[in-house]
């Protein structure tokens, strides 16, 4: 397993945001990633429209995955109609 960071975008909307995390946490659950810590940054302006945005609910997740599911993941979080955008950043030694 390594370790990474995952930041993601949802909409600012209470419902959306929380239904998108909802079904972030399930894709994460069923590819067997690990969630160590959570740490929701708040709602921020985006420097471009996304998906007809101008705002966003900023969450960064620290998790723990095999290398072999991030592609498997990257394509089910496409279908999740409540997350804007997202980046898997790996963590190195001298960043844990």
């Amino acid at each position: 397993m390594r370790k990474y960071e995952l930041m993601t975008i949802f909409p600012v909307e209470d419902d959306k945001s929380k239904a998108g995390m909802e079904t972030l946490k399930a894709d994460l659950e069923k590819f067997g990633v690990e969630i160590e810590k959570e740490e929701p940054f708040g709602d921020r302006e985006l420097t471009y429209t996304v998906k007809k945005q101008k705002r966003g609910r900023f969450v960064l997740l620290n998790i723990k995955a095999n290398p072999a599911k991030i592609t498997e993941l990257d394509a089910a979080f496409k279908f999740n109609t409540n997350l804007l955008k997202y980046l898997f950043v790996v963590k190195t030694e001298k960043d844990a």
